[in-house]
């Protein structure tokens, strides 16, 4: 795929970029090696290949819930900037 100057200029301006000239030049060098590689990668024969979405077989391993002791509230409140009552007190987030 040919890729111009004058088309990174277009995206650059679509994606409210400001590239200055070299930036533009790098660019579109930049992109022409990537859209050339995606073009070898084109010409691979996957026929029977089945389409995945990692390279590697990954499932979710879920563990468990086991119920555990937890820290005791007093020695979690001990190093809190500030506590009310039995609380963690922090600022407000949403306002008045």
């Amino acid at each position: 795929m040919s890729l111009s100057r004058e088309d990174v200029i277009k995206v650059s301006l679509l994606a409210r970029l400001q590239l200055s000239g070299a930036e533009t030049d790098s660019m579109t060098e930049q992109l022409r090696s990537i859209l050339d590689y995606i073009e070898q990668l084109n010409e691979l024969d996957t026929e029977g290949v089945e389409p995945m979405a990692h390279a590697a077989d990954v499932s979710n391993v879920f563990a468990d819930d086991v119920l555990r002791p937890s820290l005791d509230r007093k020695d979690a409140l001990a190093n809190a900037p500030k506590a009310d009552d039995e609380c963690f007190r922090v600022p407000a987030v949403l306002g008045d």
